[in-house]
């Protein structure tokens, strides 16, 4: 077993060697109890796997290989060399293991769409949903190219772990942690397994990992029944501490996509631009690479860290993008429990028992000992049961009542078929005809442009539950309805009757799912665009309606300030009516469009809110509208007024007064849209409505104007520093000025703190989301154009050296054209090669 690279030969040790011959001869790494089916089809000879890994500039790999498991098995080496301590880290998450090396009341390292659980809750919740049988069928459900993937990418992490042990060279925060160990196949299709529940049970992890029977009683009396009844729908009525939705429940956690026609670019070739706002740590944040196979794979893009197949990218003929979507994924249904017997349900008249899991975590305690934890969790024919107390009181499981939740993705394999045959795909067409075949994108819209095609194609096409209205009408309970308002589109059944399962169209790729025909999609030769609002506005042009509600809203004012900037944007550079010159949807326009950071409430509001509040000299500011904190003083507005004037209403790093705007439009925008706007939502006019701030608004906007300033006061931060003094990421102890901000006050250029502004900034070094993984991506003839940034950099470890690079790079706004031909990577000035076998 030899490394080779560009510089020589490097033998690995004998004692390296019989390590990898006993793992490959088990799997690589202890199971779980499932045996991993044979890899069939043209696994390597003799067991071996062989890649060429090759960084040009930012560190971004290109991976080739000679067959499937090579190209997975260096996907997973480099993976593991830049981000290992993240992917160990996060491989215990989809064990269930984390509480046993990390102790069970520790909340996960950094956020992801699982949030920050406790361990505990964490591992409980991975062992219940991806159980044995659930990981069966998703490994049987795959074909044999991904799965050769998968086997390789193990391999390859599991080499790179072996590396590190015996050289001592990186990841210094992690190497010799016990948990840092070979990984198996059946690892990677846990992670890859749980991507598919950001849109459902990820949401409730607490409420599933916690859901415990209540002990049997005595069976309740028609008239007792009666009466707890009628409590729990006033105790329902009352009110819901109601869950983040949104994947992930982050603001910021989301994206920008457009795709402009041929009819845009004013050339023979379309062109994509994709923005995810995403997770800057943690398992889910994402991975730069190429990889290719002669004449069966070439594809450039990004994944999240442990899956193996590029989730958002581009190859010779089609380039895509995602953004979350408003489509509910999942659903509840009210079981009426069976007399004296609260773990079986009623269905039709027949009693059906919960399958009963007892499950045990290993919990490590004070002391470094390690001690059982059992909870016994339960599952109904509609999915895990799950405890709804905390979010009302009237929701608890209890002798006569409980709830079960469904996520359509629970039971969506075809995922990762789904995008491995869009890596492959030749055309929009096949792309197109892939995605309602498989109808399997899990929580995320769709924009794609191909070669030779002259429209840009929009689609929410993917696993969605498929309920009618005269169900919603028949089968919502009562107490469904009384939360209905907190939880909306979202369906809460009567688990007691077969008439309320969700349906099955004649071309639903899996029961209880929409069929393809009945999800929106658009083509258009101008652009289709989407920034997290529902499908209806994809074009203003040819606005989308008539398709099942729990796809989102359509008519509504649910429209946000970034969705309106994002095709004021595409509308502008088509029109020639921006500052990027000559109308066109050129490369070179579209990157500076994108990250302008233009600030659109400001842009509106800006000039009418300084008339209002900086009429009066000093404000007298008893409380903070944002929070209710105690501020009990006069505020000299004479300052603030003087930066907002001369403030140029972006976000850029070197502008001055975006915070303090910030800070006030997140205090305004409290008031209702009634009390706030002069000139009401229009659906006839809906990108340039609500407008014009209400006179009679004046007194709460100087109140939030006063707060605001206080804030800023507070902070230690100039009412006039510059944007990056405050908004930044710190590398190697040093502060990367950035620009954008938060989708609330209306950016496109997202750059989303969770930090206070008086605790540091804007800091994007806790948990923050923003722009991520970004592209521009056109075809000319010959050959594909691409130019991306990684915001956070490609490796999590601050030895590396692409541990800062990137997100320096995209500080100064430079955009990396990343070479995707053989002749173009060869060429790169970064260029270097190394080979990995075993």
């Amino acid at each position: 077993m030899r490394q080779t690279s560009s510089r020589g030969a490097v033998p690995l040790s004998l004692l390296a060697l019989a390590i990898a011959a006993a793992l490959t001869a088990c799997g690589g790494g202890g199971g779980n109890g499932f045996s991993f089916p044979p890899v069939t089809g043209n696994p390597p000879a003799e067991g071996t796997y062989k890649a060429e890994i090759r960084r040009t500039a930012m560190g971004v790999p290109h991976i080739k290989a000679d067959n499937w498991p090579g190209a997975g098995y260096g996907y997973g080496y480099a993976q593991a060399e830049d981000n290992l301590c993240t992917m160990a880290d996060s491989f215990l998450t989809y064990r269930g293991e984390r509480s046993q090396y990390l102790g069970g009341d520790a909340q996960l390292v950094a956020g992801s769409t699982i949030g920050r659980p406790k361990n505990i809750d964490s591992d409980f919740f991975h062992r219940h949903v991806i159980s044995a049988d659930v990981l069966e069928k998703m490994i049987a459900a795959q074909p044999d190219n991904l799965r050769q993937l998968v086997e390789g990418f193990a391999a390859g992490y599991n080499r790179y772990v072996r590396d590190l042990k015996a050289s001592a060279a990186a990841h210094e925060a992690c190497r010799n942690e016990a948990w840092v160990k070979p990984i198996t196949a059946e690892d990677i299709y846990r992670r890859m397994y749980a991507a598919n529940l950001a849109g459902g049970y990820s949401n409730f992890l607490p409420n599933i990992a916690n859901a415990i029977a209540p002990a049997p009683a005595a069976s309740t009396k028609t008239a007792a029944r009666g009466r707890l009844d009628k409590a729990r729908l006033q105790l329902a009525a009352a009110g819901m501490r109601v869950p983040e939705l949104q994947v992930g429940g982050h603001e910021g956690v989301g994206s920008n996509m457009i795709g402009f026609g041929t009819a845009a670019t004013g050339d023979a070739s379309p062109l994509l631009f994709g923005n995810p706002h995403w997770y800057w740590r943690g398992p889910d944040r994402f991975y730069q690479a190429q990889l290719t196979i002669p004449g069966q794979l070439n594809i450039s893009g990004t994944s999240f860290l442990g899956i193996p197949v590029i989730l958002i990218g581009f190859n010779d003929n089609i380039a895509w993008s995602h953004t979350v979507s408003t489509a509910r994924r999942f659903g509840f249904f009210e079981l009426k429990l069976a007399a004296g017997d609260p773990t079986s349900y009623m269905r039709d008249g027949s009693a059906v028992k919960m399958q009963a899991l007892n499950i045990t975590v290993n919990v490590k305690q004070a002391d470094g000992s390690v001690a059982p934890v059992t909870r016994t969790l339960h599952k109904s024919e509609y999915g895990p049961m799950v405890n709804l107390a905390p979010l009302n009181a009237a929701l608890a499981w209890s002798q006569t009542t409980a709830f079960a939740m469904r996520d359509i993705n629970g039971e969506n394999y075809r995922t990762f078929r789904n995008w491995l045959r869009w890596n492959q795909a030749k055309s929009l067409d096949e792309f197109i005809a892939i995605q309602r075949e498989e109808s399997a994108i899990p929580w995320v819209n769709t924009v794609a442009v191909g070669r030779g095609a002259p429209k840009a194609w929009y689609a929410d096409i993917g696993a969605i539950p498929n309920v009618s209205p005269t169900q919603v009408a028949s089968c919502t309970t009562p107490l469904g309805a009384a939360i209905g308002a907190s939880l909306p589109r979202v369906p809460v059944f009567d688990g007691s009757r077969s008439a309320c399962d969700w349906q099955t169209d004649a071309d639903s790729a899996q029961k209880g799912a929409l069929g393809a025909s009945r999800m929106p999609s658009l083509m258009r030769d101008d652009y289709v665009e989407n920034s997290n609002d529902s499908y209806w506005l994809a074009n203003p042009k040819a606005p989308m309606t008539g398709y099942p509600d729990i796809l989102g809203p359509a008519g509504t004012e649910a429209v946000s300030f970034r969705t309106r900037l994002g095709n004021l944007l595409a509308q502008g550079r088509i029109d020639g009516a921006d500052a990027y010159g000559a109308k066109g949807a050129t490369a070179d326009a579209v990157k500076r469009m994108v990250i302008n950071s233009r600030v659109l409430t400001a842009e509106l509001f800006k000039d009418q809110a300084l008339a209002m509040v900086c009429a009066t000299p000093t404000i007298n500011v008893a409380t903070d509208p944002q929070g209710g904190a105690a501020i009990g003083r006069d505020v000299d507005t004479g300052p603030a007024c003087a930066v907002l004037q001369a403030w140029d209403n972006t976000g850029a790093s070197a502008a001055r007064g975006a915070h303090i705007w910030d800070e006030f439009w997140n205090r305004a925008s409290l008031q209702s849209s009634a009390t706030l706007y002069n000139v009401p939502f229009s659906a006839g006019d809906p990108i340039h409505t609500p407008r014009d701030l209400k006179p009679g608004a004046q007194a709460a906007l100087q109140q939030a104007f006063g707060a605001a300033i206080a804030r800023v006061e507070a902070s230690g931060f100039a009412l006039d520093a510059k944007r990056g003094d405050y908004l930044f990421a710190t590398r190697g102890g040093q502060k990367i000025p950035l620009y954008g901000g938060c989708h609330g006050p209306g950016y496109f250029t997202i750059a989303c703190s969770e930090n206070r502004l008086d605790k540091g900034g804007y800091t994007m070094d806790g948990n923050p989301n923003g722009n991520s993984y970004m592209q521009v991506v056109r075809f000319p003839e010959g050959g594909v154009e691409a130019h991306t940034f990684l915001t956070f950099s490609l490796s999590d470890d601050p030895a590396s050296a692409h541990n800062a690079d990137y997100t320096r790079v995209y500080s100064a706004g430079q955009w990396l054209k990343v070479p995707f031909s053989e002749a173009e990577i060869k060429a790169d000035a970064a260029y270097r090669s190394a080979v990995v076998s075993e």
